[in-house]
């Protein structure tokens, strides 16, 4: 195994989809949970953004126009991880995604994040979460990081909007 470790600031700068209709990738992640479209590249591909960045998720038709989803069982992406600064703003796309009656697929409490799981139109999978400070994350008796995965408290986590 290399000695090589990628830089410690290095960030995952956006992730680009295959999508089956651009109308549809739009309206979920655009409409639904708030990213604002950057550009259209033509009628075949679009790129949105949190804050003014050129793009953090890339959306496009170009081998997949009108296609049915990835099969569940098979390689590929698994889910996109969209990364909410506080805890609070998580509890307000959790009350947005359940006034819109939005199905989600799982919640969890993972120690060092809370989590909420989700599809796109296309059955991509979506997790929409926070992190906890890091002094906070669970850690054995050796400093090791203990990971979980445990039931998400949504009433609390909804508890911060009032």
């Amino acid at each position: 195994m290399s000695e090589y470790k990628i830089p410690a600031h290095t960030r995952i700068g956006h992730v680009h989809l295959k999508v089956s209709d651009i109308q549809k990738s739009l309206a979920f992640y655009c409409d639904l949970l708030g990213f604002e479209l950057v550009m259209m590249y033509g009628d075949q591909a679009a790129f949105i953004s949190a804050g003014g960045y050129h793009h953090h998720i890339g959306l496009n038709t170009w081998h997949s126009k009108g296609a049915s989803p990835a099969p569940e069982y098979a390689p590929g992406l698994y889910h996109t991880a969209i990364l909410y600064p506080e805890r609070k703003d998580l509890a307000a796309i959790l009350q947005r995604l359940i006034n819109a009656q939005y199905s989600i697929t799982g919640a969890a409490d993972h120690g060092v994040s809370e989590a909420i799981y989700l599809n796109d139109p296309d059955q991509n999978g979506v997790e929409l979460y926070w992190d906890r400070p890091k002094g906070q994350w669970p850690a054995d008796e050796h400093g090791n990081l203990t990971m979980y995965t445990r039931q998400l408290d949504m009433p609390g986590l909804l508890g911060l909007l009032k």
